[in-house]
């Protein structure tokens, strides 16, 4: 199969990468250059909460320094990002430090002159590609950005984010997180308003990090498909951010994807190989079928199973050796999620 060909005409999606973040504590750097153009002027924007807040970071061991931008994305095929703020760490600072971030994408993407497109509508996303222009969707993760106050969560969405993560490991207002889950504790009072306002306004929920009771409680409540957009499957790693088989059932039957995640501790903990990262999917297609799976890198977040964006051939041309036909690997690449998108957002 001929990879760069097909991840040239599919649609190809990626549900999450922490790449905003990555590029300022890295030193600044466009995401809409290469190189030495990636820092031209951005010394002058230095001086934002999350640079104050969280300092400089060394690019991930195993991975190119930075994984993924909108050149990368052009290279690799990769036609719409999730383009996420984790706010978790800015203990107080929530909403400042997603707007920090928000702020600094929305002026590089000014400044740099680049033909991107700000996701707002799922059509956004296909006129996007016909016109041959990369997709950004804005995405946050942990609802304490919000503040406790739905109104929050309008004037985001009115921004331009049309994702948000219910928790991060750590619990929120929202919801346990995984790594503090109570046995049958689903959503807080305001984590069923905030998933009901977010249906309604036309915003993805993503059950990434979530407890488990959290998850199926989050199932009860959403009306629209949700999407878990970066993780995998608990069967083959136990590992707390991956989901069970159960999990992957339900959320089939709620019409949702799984974005499968290049975390290596996420695929395996003795050995992370691409090669059990297909054992991945195959298990996903198995249990929920082939409708259920996506792309979810985590590029410049921790998702080193690939160097960078560009190797993303190699994830075709693995499914393929393992029997997956074109049609399968279009659901995969992108067409999943984009009916996720369609059904949750309009």
């Amino acid at each position: 199969m001929d990879a760069a060909r097909l991840l040239s005409e599919a649609l190809v999606i990626d549900t999450h990468n922490d790449t905003i973040v990555a590029h300022i504590r890295r030193g600044n750097y466009s995401l809409f250059a290469d190189g030495e153009a990636a820092r031209q002027g951005a010394e002058a924007r230095h001086a934002g909460t999350i640079s104050f807040l969280r300092g400089s970071e060394a690019p991930r061991p195993g991975a190119n320094p930075i994984q993924i931008n909108v050149p990368k994305m052009r290279r690799a095929g990769i036609d719409c990002g999730f383009f996420a703020i984790d706010v978790t760490l800015a203990f107080k600072n929530w909403l400042t430090y997603a707007l920090d971030g928000l702020g600094y994408l929305l002026h590089d993407l000014q400044n740099s002159g680049a033909e991107a497109v700000i996701v707002r509508r799922a059509q956004d996303v296909l006129e996007a590609k016909a016109a041959g222009r990369p997709a950004l969707l804005l995405a946050v993760e942990h609802a304490d950005v919000v503040e406790r106050s739905l109104n929050v969560l309008r004037a985001l969405y009115e921004l331009g984010v049309r994702s948000i993560g219910l928790t991060h490991n750590l619990s929120s207002w929202a919801a346990d997180g995984n790594a503090e889950a109570r046995d049958g504790v689903g959503l807080t009072r305001f984590g069923r308003e905030l998933v009901r306002e977010m249906n309604r306004l036309g915003m993805v929920v993503d059950l990434a990090h979530v407890s488990q009771s959290a998850f199926f409680s989050a199932l009860e409540i959403a009306e629209k498909p949700v999407i878990f957009s970066h993780g995998n499957c608990r069967a083959l790693c136990d590992h707390p951010r991956n989901l069970t088989d159960d999990q992957l059932r339900a959320l089939r039957d709620n019409g949702g994807v799984i974005g499968l995640s290049f975390v290596p501790m996420f695929v395996d903990r003795e050995e992370p190989t691409l090669e059990r990262f297909f054992d991945h999917v195959d298990h996903v297609v198995e249990v929920a079928g082939i409708e259920t799976v996506g792309l979810g890198s985590d590029f410049d977040g921790g998702g080193t199973l690939l160097p960078d964006a560009t190797h993303l051939p190699r994830i075709v041309e693995g499914l393929a050796r393992r029997g997956y036909a074109e049609h399968e690997l279009r659901h995969l690449l992108g067409e999943n999620t984009m009916r996720v998108l369609r059904q949750a957002m309009g």
